[in-house]
């Protein structure tokens, strides 16, 4: 009487390290979008910081805001950033739109922040 062989064969083993292979794949894949996406929203926290700040300025030295466009620079972080203050008109006269655009070192836009003013 012939005794069942026991264990896998060849072909299962080389089926569950396939399985294996793609699982890490896809959780190596993931980490690294989750490291992208945790260094992005530092440089746009950092970016939002630098907009919030020349804003802020304006307000606590109560200048009169003048239309039209002048740049800014500003470092958070160890990064530097570069920004533009756009003011324009708004329907009642008394008040002012202030548009703060930051971009990075590169010049890429980051991202605009916006308030009203008493002009």
């Amino acid at each position: 009487m012939k005794k069942p062989t026991r264990g896998f064969t060849l072909i299962e083993v080389l089926v569950a390290l396939v399985i294996v292979a793609i699982a890490l794949g896809a959780g190596i894949k993931a980490a690294g979008a989750l490291t992208n996406n945790a260094e992005r929203l530092a440089q746009v926290s950092a970016a939002q910081w630098c907009a919030e700040n020349m804003l802020t300025e304006l307000r606590l030295t109560q200048q009169r805001v003048n239309i039209g466009e002048s740049p800014f620079a500003c470092e958070q972080l160890g990064r530097s950033y570069s920004g533009k203050l756009r003011v324009s008109p708004t329907p009642n006269p008394l008040f002012r739109r202030v548009d703060a655009d930051v971009a990075d070192d590169e010049g890429r836009p980051m991202l605009t922040l916006s308030t009203i003013m008493g002009g």
